[in-house]
């Protein structure tokens, strides 16, 4: 085991920044730790490396107890949002700090090869007696993250390490974070927001609300089995429609209320269905649909967005290739027809009901 957390619980005050977290990060894996702002992240992050105290629980690093262990003493590498390098010092130097600290001290060529070892890895051999000041933000976070490697820690810890930086690089530094894992396969965590992010780089994701864990597992089974109507909406896009709107689909045009067996669809429960698991046709084919009007559409490179008004008013989102767009010939203000693919129905919070496949 790389990190196993029980029971966290951390207060601030009165707020409840962490409440009763377990969870396990296995040996050799990348684990995001993915929620909104206030959902306890950072403060676990923290936790687990020794900066903050938990009010309860414990934590295990590499399978020994650290819960009482001292920052400096529990192996930990960590990288931090805003890079943190000395500007005083040239990036050989930045690398190096942490090695000069270690007891016993390495000599002064085993520090030498390490550190040129590590500014290969993260490709920047040629800017090693440069200033922070003279590198650009996503080079200034990959010297964060050589500087975090550079004593060899049990574990990575990385907080929203790409959320200072631009949409283009972000997207650069995901695809290399991703490649040096697969060479080195340390065992990582990193805080972030966001769930393409999340989905991109990680193994398994944790899913955090209110300081609890809502849902853990890998990304892709996580968006198409969420367990909670809280994850279901935080994974991307969802029309969110009442049941009734869901149970009087026009089937052939005789306003027919469709049978669908919906189980816990009794007072007014929520269907979630997602915008690409939405149809768009200009006539009937006999399948359930809805007739609806296109209120608004936005191209959006090779896709585009539709919203659509049902016939009770409700408003939904659609998400198509442009080229089927062109297909169609859809323009604002055309009458359609809109069929879904899959719905998702929960019974209750944390009781998931099987996707109901149309």
């Amino acid at each position: 085991m790389g990190i196993l957390v029980r029971n966290l619980t951390k207060k601030y005050g009165d707020f409840q920044a962490v409440n009763g977290v377990t969870f396990e990060v296995p040996a050799g894996q990348l684990v995001a730790l993915l929620g909104p702002s206030g959902s306890g992240k950072s403060s676990i992050l923290r936790i687990i490396a020794g900066l903050e105290l938990a009010d309860t629980g414990s934590v295990e690093l590499t399978g020994e107890d650290a819960t009482h262990v001292p920052v400096q003493r529990r192996g930990v590498g960590f990288v931090f949002q805003h890079y943190a390098l000395f500007r005083h010092m040239t990036i050989r130097e930045n690398v190096a700090f942490g090695l000069e600290l270690r007891r016993p001290k390495p000599n002064k060529d085993e520090i030498r090869a390490r550190v040129d070892e590590l500014l290969g890895l993260v490709q920047l051999m040629g800017h090693a007696e440069r200033y922070p000041s003279q590198l650009s933000g996503g080079q200034r976070q990959r010297v964060a993250l050589a500087r975090a490697l550079a004593p060899k820690p049990k574990v990575l810890l990385l907080d929203e390490p790409f959320g200072a930086l631009d949409a283009k690089v972000r997207d650069e530094l995901r695809a290399w974070l991703r490649r040096l894992h697969d060479e080195d396969h340390m065992t990582t965590l990193f805080v972030t927001h966001d769930q393409q992010e999340a989905f991109e780089v990680a193994d398994q994701v944790i899913v955090l609300n209110h300081g609890k864990v809502e849902q853990m597992g890998p990304p892709q089974w996580l968006y198409e089995r969420p367990a909670t109507p809280f994850v279901t909406e935080f994974l991307g896009s969802v029309n969110v429609l009442n049941v009734e709107t869901v149970l009087t689909m026009d089937q052939h045009g005789d306003e027919v209320p469709l049978s669908l067996d919906l189980p816990g669809s009794e007072g007014g429960r929520a269907v979630y269905v997602r915008p690409h698991d939405l149809e768009v046709q200009r006539h009937r084919d006999g399948r359930p649909c809805w007739p609806a009007r296109i209120r608004r559409l936005t191209p959006l490179g090779g896709l585009a967005r539709l919203v659509l008004t049902l016939h009770d008013g409700t408003d939904i989102q659609v998400q198509l290739t442009r080229q089927r767009c062109l297909e169609l010939s859809l323009a604002q203000g055309d009458d359609v027809f809109v069929l879904p693919k899959d719905l998702k129905v929960f019974h209750q919070p944390g009781n998931f009901v099987e996707n109901y496949m149309i």
